[in-house]
């Protein structure tokens, strides 16, 4: 990656997953992170510009579906599942 555009995935990586877990919903929460790390994770190694540009347009395109898609599940939610934990904000891995 070149270095222009590591900070701006990294920080493009960071709303990802800030985002995602504004989910109220426990199994979109966790697939959006799954997601974003796997995506972000099998492209670590990607070095054509070209290439790059666009993961990077499709991933803030994803960032806006996600923050309507919470904007969407907090008017709609039903609340917290039993299994998660009151105190752990984020998942485990």
């Amino acid at each position: 990656m070149a270095i222009t555009t590591r900070p701006q995935a990294l920080a493009l990586y960071r709303s990802l997953l800030r985002e995602a877990s504004k989910f109220t919903e426990y199994n979109y929460r966790m697939y959006a992170w799954r997601k974003t790390r796997d995506s972000f994770r099998t492209n670590k190694n990607v070095t054509d510009p070209q290439q790059i540009s666009n993961l990077l347009k499709d991933a803030k395109e994803n960032l806006s579906i996600i923050k309507r898609q919470v904007v969407v599940g907090q008017l709609y939610g039903e609340g917290r599942l039993i299994i998660e934990s009151r105190s752990s904000k984020f998942p485990p891995g």
